[in-house]
């Protein structure tokens, strides 16, 4: 089953008087449970368009339809909806909330989700666990390291099982042992049926995906699939 569908996706800003385009007709069929790699140089495109895919960022042109639903034809409220039920999005820049601690981070997807209050308990304190971050809990973000934030931004976006996960260089602030492990997982959830879309320039992880797609300029390029 077909869970997104980009057609023609066209973004540019402008510069001045010019246009300076972001992403140029880009056309992608995504099925469900698919395991993608997103490829290229600085500046290609790669995460403005993961920024799409989780309906942070609007377009200029094209359609984007999920699970049916005709992304560009929603309402902003229903929108957040569709991306808080299904998606969650692992930042490159982490997007942690500083004022709140490292559980309440990882707990805030399930307050979306309107998850009891023992249950919410119970799931945070396995994710806690599976992370290896209990001892972390009570801290802030600004007294965790670099890649003690990427670990609690991953913990955060695949607490509520979603859907499909949006991974921007999901290990790009973690050691080499934390990287593998953080890839293992992804390939756990994917073959438990999660989809999961990655933008990386480690070919060593796109190797963990089943389709690799190459931007160039903001273009789907010719390349390995």
């Amino acid at each position: 089953m077909v869970l997104l569908q980009l057609k023609n996706i066209t973004k540019w800003v402008n510069s001045g008087r010019n246009r300076v385009h972001l992403l140029k007709n880009i056309s992608l069929d995504v099925q469900e449970g698919e395991f993608i790699s997103i490829m290229g140089p600085s500046g290609s495109g790669k995460s403005t368009l993961l920024h799409v895919l989780g309906m942070l960022d609007d377009f200029n042109e094209g359609a984007y339809n999920f699970l049916e639903e005709s992304v560009h034809k929603l309402k902003e409220k229903h929108r957040a909806n569709l991306y808080k039920e299904y998606i969650g999005f692992v930042f490159q820049a982490y997007h942690l909330i500083d004022e709140l601690t490292v559980y309440e981070n990882i707990e805030t997807p399930l307050l979306y989700k309107k998850i009891a209050s023992s249950e919410r308990k119970a799931l945070v304190a396995d994710t806690l666990d599976r992370f290896n971050i209990v001892g972390k809990k009570n801290l802030f973000p600004t007294q965790l390291s670099g890649g003690q934030q990427q670990l609690v931004g991953i913990a955060r976006a695949l607490i509520g099982s979603p859907k499909l996960i949006l991974a921007d260089e999901p290990t790009g602030n973690l050691n080499s042992k934390q990287g593998e492990e953080i890839m293992e997982l992804f390939k756990e959830l994917n073959n438990e049926g999660v989809t999961i879309i990655q933008v990386t320039h480690s070919e060593k992880n796109a190797a963990y995906g089943s389709r690799v797609i190459n931007l160039l300029d903001g273009a789907i390029a010719i390349g390995p699939d």
